[in-house]
Parts: C-alpha cells; structure tokens; sequence
C-alpha cells in the first residue's frame, strides 16, 4: 500500500499534463532489491524494454550489474552507449536487423554479444553477417517452455539446431534461453509448481546436450513473475524486467514479491461533463491500453471506475467527484508500466518532492544511429 503523499511535486504548475515521473531513489532501492533476490550480480540479466533509460543503466551498473537484455536494436544501442558490458538481443533478429547488430558489435568492440535463435535459416543468415567478424557473435537456443509465442520445442530437431550452431562460423554458441512469460500465477506456490514442470524438458534437454559432449555454457531463464524462483539455482541467469519501476498489475498479481512504484502518471482534470464524471487528459496515447480496464490506478480515488478511454481523454466515474475541479492535478499509477513508458518522449525526474528536470527516454525510438 502506498503511504502518505511520496508521489507528489511541489512544482506541478511547471509539468505539462499527461506526463510521466520517475523516482531514482526508489529505483535505485528495486534495482538493489532485485540483486538482493538473486544473489549473486552475475546471474542477474535485467531486461530493459521496461524503462528504456540509459540513466537507469547507469543505475544498475552502479550496483555491479553488467549485463542486459533487450528486445530492440535501439536498446541495445543504449545500452552499449550507456555502458553495459553483455548484452543479448532477446528477439530473433530478422531481415536488417542482423546487419544492424553487426554494426554495433564493430562500432562498441568491447562488448559481448549475444542474440537468440529457433531455426536453421536465421542461424544461416548469421553466418554471413558475422562469419568475418573479428569476434564471434554468441548465440542461445531459445526454447518454448510453454508460452508458444517464440522457441523450438525441445528435443531431437533443437539438438541438431544446436549442432548447427556450433559449426556455424562467426558464431559461438552461447547456451539455451528460455522465457516463461506465460507464468502470472498469483500465488507463489503455484506460480514455482508451474514453473518447475515448465522447465523440466528444458533442463532435461540440457542434460542431454551435456550427456552427448555438447557444452551449455549458460541457460537463460524467466522474467519478472519467476525470476525468484529460478533464482534459488545457481546455473540459471535471470531476466527480470518491470521490477526497475513496477506497476499495480504486478503489485496486484504477484503480492509475494516486495517492490516499489517508481514511475508514475501525472495527469489534469480536463472537464466535468456530468454528475460523477470527470475527464482527465490520460488518454491512450499517454497510458497503455493492451490491457483491460482500469489501466491507471488514481492515488486518492482508487474506485473511480473508467467508462471511455479514447485517444486523449479518459473519462471516469467517481464517488468524489465534488473534491475534484477543471485543471487539478492527480497521480496514478499505470497496469502496464513497460509500454507505457514507450509512449512518452521524456520523463520528469522527482527528487526530494521536486520536479527537477528531464530524462529522455532514449531507446522508445526504434532507431538510434543504427
């Protein structure tokens, strides 16, 4: 539960409606607090899809994170720009894409990196791309623990594509990845019984890579909902991702774990057009609307039910209606945090109760110089 007005800024005459606020300190704390779950730094892979701000890569490679993962070519650029030493492209790179990576790992030589695969073509293609690479691109085999939304079922096919990796020129393989975003299971019993059989094909299909004189240097495993639980095995790398800011369809799904809103939408009452309506100029082009309604959770009136979210207006019916007037301020937080944020060019950065300037948000480009 939030307590007492953290949230709010002293300057709110100063922030143009809707916007986005972050809070370092208390991203700082869930950084920290996802190591503290893990353990061990180097078993710590944070994805960055859900901030997209190299100021809080800075943040993590502050605490002794060094590696990443990203789902664009733009975040992997913000990622190298910002620092990060190990980066893994997470999303199969198709058509330029594979060039573009090519062209980052010779502009940031340094790093090491690292994508996915799940067929024999996009390992073909990348054996041009990088065959003459002075360094070799690492490559993981991506799995389908069971969302079904990118993978190759483990088995015999997965092997030979193994195989292939490992005679493939310009590439070394770099181990297995496997995501089980289909995990949101709320209680933390059932949600770890899910995760376990999810991962028994994977961990037996790595046995048998094993078994056969393939090495597996690394499995690449889970995101935020798992993230602990396959934090308690040491040979696992865990890619968290929504903890750097949280949201309240996470505070709300997964009550085991102890996070803290460190993102949150500022918006104005825009008009009053009826009894108990009220508009406010969070439409959804300022919040994610992937998800069912409520998509914002308003501080002060948390029962306001939504009735029409469009473009820019979201229209609510609330209790209290008399306690609100044209052009107050409120704050909220989002459902889904991660695209959320994508829809904003820069976030107003909130220290000691202060609006004190702008982070641009970086990597919601799909472009960088690449």
């Amino acid at each position: 539960m939030v307590k007492g007005n953290w949230y709010q800024v002293e300057n709110e005459a100063e922030i143009p409606s809707p916007a986005l606020l972050v809070y370092p300190q208390r991203i700082i704390r869930n950084i920290q607090r996802s190591i503290d779950v893990v353990g061990d730094v180097n078993n710590l892979m944070p994805h960055v899809k859900t901030h997209k701000l190299p100021e809080v890569v800075g943040m993590q490679l502050s605490l002794g994170i060094r590696r990443f993962k990203c789902a664009t070519i733009a975040e992997a650029e913000m990622v190298a720009g910002s620092g990060g030493q190990d980066i893994l492209l997470a999303h199969q790179p198709v058509g330029p894409n594979a060039a573009r990576l090519r062209f980052l790992m010779d502009r940031y030589p340094l790093v090491r990196w690292g994508t996915v695969v799940d067929n024999a073509e996009t390992v073909s293609m990348l054996c041009e791309v990088f065959g003459d690479a002075p360094r070799k691109l690492m490559v993981f085999l991506d799995l389908d623990c069971g969302m079904h939304r990118t993978g190759i079922e483990p088995g015999g096919f997965a092997a030979k594509l193994y195989e292939t990796i490992i005679r493939s020129p310009g590439l070394e393989v770099g181990g297995l990845h496997a995501y089980d975003g289909h995990n949101h299971e709320q209680d933390i019993g059932k949600r770890t019984k899910i995760c376990d059989a999810d991962f028994v094909p994977i961990l037996d299909f790595r046995d048998d890579l094993e078994s056969s004189g393939q090495a597996v240097p690394e499995l690449i495993a889970g995101g935020t909902p798992t993230f602990p639980i396959h934090s308690k095995y040491s040979d696992r790398i865990c890619s968290p991702g929504t903890t750097s800011l949280w949201d309240f369809g996470y505070e709300d799904g997964l009550p085991d774990m102890d996070f803290e809103y460190a993102a949150v939408l500022f918006t104005r009452v825009i008009s009053k057009p009826g009894s108990q309506r009220v508009c406010f100029d969070l439409g959804h082009k300022s919040i994610a609307a992937d998800k069912p309604q409520p998509r914002v959770r308003l501080f002060g009136h948390e029962s306001a039910h939504p009735e029409v979210h469009s473009e820019e207006h979201l229209m609510m019916k609330c209790d209290r209606v008399d306690e609100l007037k044209v052009g107050d301020v409120c704050y909220g937080v989002p459902v889904h945090i991660c695209p959320t944020v994508a829809l904003h060019d820069h976030a107003w950065v909130v220290q000691d109760g202060k609006a004190i300037g702008l982070w641009e948000i970086a990597a919601r480009r799909r472009s960088l110089g690449v």
